[in-house]
C-alpha cells in the first residue's frame, strides 16, 4: 500500500475546489442502477451531470455483453460522516493499539473523511458489471466489501483473484479511463471525476465539483 495516495493524505486534501455549479441528475433512464443503497430520495442515483455523461460513453466503450451497474452516486453529507465513524469504530474495536491519526488513514481506505468527500459533490461512483441478463460478473469481491472482509482483494491491483475477476476489472478501468474517471486504488468499485482525488491523479490544478445538496 506504500505506493497509493490515500484519500486522507495532504496532497488531496490540501487541492483547492473551484466549483463550476453543475446540477446533479438522475441516473436511471440513463443506466442500469441497483438498488442495495437506494434511499427514499433517490440521492444514490444521483451524479454531476459531466459525471454521468462520461458513464454513457464508457458505456458505450465495453464490449458487447458489457454493462456498468450504478450502485451509488451522490451521498448526503450526514450519511458519510457516519460511514466514516461507524467504520472507525470498527478498526478502534479491531486494533486498539492504533492511534487517533492511524485510525484515520487507515479508516480512509475504505470510507472518505467528509471534508474532502467525493460522494458529497456527486463526483463519485461505485459501480459494477452485469451481462445482458442483469446478473452482475465476477469483479473477485462484492462492492463495498472492506479490506478486512475481503483480505484486501478489494484493492484494484490485488493478487490471487480469479482470472475472470481480473478480466472484468480490466475491462471496466479501460472504459472508464478511458473517458476521464480516475480509480481509488483501494476500491476496484470506485470511480470518481472532478474531485480533488481526481484533480490530484491527472495533475489539475483545482477540483471542479465541491459539497452540493440535491
Amino acid at each position: 500500500m506504500s505506493d497509493i495516495v490515500l484519500i486522507s493524505d495532504p496532497r488531496v486534501t490540501s487541492l483547492p475546489v473551484e466549483e463550476c455549479g453543475e446540477p446533479l441528475h438522475d441516473v436511471r433512464g440513463r443506466l442500469r442502477v441497483d438498488g442495495r443503497l437506494a434511499d427514499d430520495a433517490g440521492a444514490y442515483a444521483h451524479l454531476r451531470e459531466g459525471v454521468l455523461a462520461r458513464l454513457e460513453d464508457a458505456q458505450a466503450l465495453l464490449p458487447a455483453g458489457y454493462h456498468i451497474v450504478v450502485v451509488e452516486g451522490y451521498r448526503p453529507p450526514a450519511l458519510q460522516r457516519t460511514y466514516f465513524e461507524d467504520y472507525k469504530d470498527e478498526l478502534r474495536a479491531a486494533f486498539p493499539e492504533m492511534s487517533p491519526e492511524e485510525l484515520h488513514s487507515a479508516a480512509s481506505r475504505y470510507v472518505s473523511p467528509i471534508e474532502v468527500a467525493p460522494h458529497t459533490a456527486g463526483a463519485a461512483v461505485d459501480l459494477t458489471l452485469c451481462g445482458d441478463d442483469g446478473v452482475e460478473l465476477d469483479m473477485g469481491t462484492a462492492v463495498n466489501d472492506n479490506p478486512e472482509q475481503s483480505g484486501g482483494a478489494c484493492y484494484t491491483d490485488a493478487p490471487g483473484i480469479g482470472d475472470d475477476a481480473r478480466q472484468n476489472r480490466k475491462v471496466l478501468g479501460a472504459a472508464l479511463e478511458a473517458v476521464g474517471l480516475v480509480n481509488y486504488p483501494t476500491e476496484w468499485w470506485h470511480w470518481s471525476y472532478g474531485d480533488r482525488y481526481w484533480a490530484m491523479t491527472v495533475g489539475a490544478d483545482a477540483a471542479v465539483y465541491g459539497p452540493v445538496t440535491l
